[in-house]
């Protein structure tokens, strides 16, 4: 559409806008003048004719009272100077017709039905008024006039009065809008005019022209400020633009270094991976031979040992005893130190194989060789049924050998020794497990050298061990991806939770090994 034809499009709206405006109001005007003027006439009549009854009522009651209807129909007479009334009649009490007036030429009409003794109403074109005539407070008769009501003559007039003045407010609006026009579209249309001029020619050095301080005049500022606004960013876009592009080039260039720098890092990578297996190869053979190497003069040393006390015992002084007991302790807790070692690197090194496991079942299965190797020991077990997870057996196997024999041991002296295996309230939507025991316990100021090798909170010669248990299990449970904490206190025992595979590989606040 041209900008000519929006313009006429605006003006024509503009024009309709005002003349529909203009033209609802008259009508809505004149239809409640209208509605007001039939009421006011309706009850300017019954008034003019309630008025004239009550009058030729009071006039009548003497001929009611002595039965003289000549008296009665003179009175009715008195009407006969008002041409709008057509009838008037004088009833008894009874309801029968004492005396009438009737205009001449006039028909008579067949009345409406009424049983009231006062009031109006209305027939067509006749409008009927009856009041009661009442004398010392007794009902003696009633009297009724006819009238021509004439409604419709009235509207008549008045509508074609109300039809001249709105032929006269349609005209002034119709220049009105004109005038209108010329003040509100022409600004618009140069408006167009310079925005078609930019679209074309795609020169945001444009400006419209301001022709008054009006709100026009704003929107013609405002319209010249838009356009200065995109002036300015139609330069920024052009520098950034420019910009881009040269940041574009710069970036396939380092995307092509990083590209070669890459292919340079696989081959190292690839290098490192054949030097690294072949380095864990070589340290598996070196921990099985020093393990080797080391298991047999240990032997040696503890078979020796016990030779000379079963075979000397007798002849030995007891400090010497003494002395042998201590080598064969002290071999035997060496013995164990390299199965402690040799097991913590086969975990390190042990690839995760997962799948549906009965924890519950393994840990009664480890409860049940705990009590067979310690028979006169009496604990009890609260184990949960049907606990599972998906992980590697063998793995979890190792980690709950390891609490489960941790509470165990620190329960030995605990009378009434009570183990227990459950779950706990989920952490970070996890599954979380734990074993508790009602042991000896520990400080937590120390906990966070649970987890490192060879570190121990409790006197060796009471609860014996290698130190190395509690970080072999933290190191299944981080190969599942999960956590493993404590909370115990001294005397009240203690209490190991752990999860596996956990969403938030985070370190939890108080899994503190290193």
């Amino acid at each position: 559409m041209s900008p000519l034809a929006r313009l006429r499009s605006v003006r024509t709206k503009l024009l309709a806008g005002v003349m529909l405006s203009i033209i609802a109001s008259m009508l809505t005007a004149a239809v409640l003048l209208q509605l007001y003027e039939v009421r006011s006439y309706h009850h300017a009549i019954v008034a003019d004719l309630g008025g004239k009854a009550e009058l030729l009522g009071r006039a009548s009651a003497p001929a009611l009272d002595f039965n003289d209807p000549k008296l009665a129909r003179e009175n009715l007479a008195l009407l006969s100077g008002r041409p709008r009334i057509r009838r008037a009649a004088l009833y008894q009490a009874d309801g029968s017709l004492f005396a009438e007036y009737q205009r001449e030429g006039v028909h008579a009409i067949a009345e409406p039905e009424r049983n009231a003794l006062s009031g109006d109403w209305v027939a067509g074109d006749v409008i009927y008024v009856r009041r009661a005539i009442e004398v010392d407070g007794e009902h003696v008769g009633s009297i009724e006039i006819e009238a021509d009501y004439r409604l419709r003559e009235r509207l008549l007039d008045y509508l074609g009065i109300l039809g001249l003045v709105l032929l006269v407010a349609i005209g002034m609006a119709w220049f009105a809008s004109f005038w209108l026009q010329n003040q509100i579209t022409m600004p618009i249309q140069a408006m167009s005019d310079v925005a078609q001029r930019v679209i074309r020619q795609r020169d945001f050095s444009l400006r419209a022209t301001k022709t008054a301080d009006d709100e026009i005049g704003y929107l013609v500022d405002a319209f010249n400020g838009m356009l200065h606004e995109v002036e300015e960013r139609n330069a920024a876009l052009a520098a950034a633009n420019q910009r881009l592009l040269q940041e574009i080039d710069e970036r396939r260039a380092a995307e092509e270094q990083v590209r070669r720098l890459n292919e340079s890092l696989e081959v190292k990578v690839s290098l490192r991976t054949v030097q690294l297996e072949a380095a864990n190869r070589e340290l598996e053979a070196f921990s099985y031979s020093v393990s080797h190497d080391l298991r047999a003069p240990l032997r040696a040393i503890d078979g020796f040992s016990q030779a000379v006390l079963e075979d000397f015992g007798s002849s030995l002084e007891p400090q010497a005893r003494e002395y042998l007991e201590r080598v064969r302790l002290a071999t035997q807790r060496m013995g164990q130190l390299i199965d402690d070692l040799l097991n913590l690197a086969r975990v390190s090194r042990a690839e995760l194989v997962r799948g549906p496991i009965n924890i519950s079942a393994m840990v009664q299965e480890i409860a049940a060789e705990l009590g067979q190797r310690d028979p006169k020991r009496q604990v009890r077990w609260q184990i949960a049924a049907d606990v599972t997870a998906d992980a590697d057996a063998r793995l979890l196997r190792i980690a709950l050998e390891n609490l489960l024999s941790n509470a165990w041991k620190f329960t030995a002296n605990t009378a009434d020794a009570c183990i227990e295996f459950g779950i706990a309230p989920s952490v970070d939507g996890n599954e979380t497990y734990f074993v508790r025991d009602n042991g000896v316990g520990f400080e937590m100021s120390y906990a966070h050298k649970l987890f490192a090798p060879f570190q121990r909170l409790h006197d060796a010669r009471e609860f014996p061990g290698t130190g190395i248990g509690l970080a072999t299990t933290q190191r299944v449970i981080r190969k599942h991806g999960g956590l493993i904490w404590a909370q115990a206190a001294t005397g009240k025992g203690a209490t190991f939770y752990f999860t596996l595979g956990a969403k938030d590989h985070a370190q939890h606040p108080l899994d503190t090994a290193d």
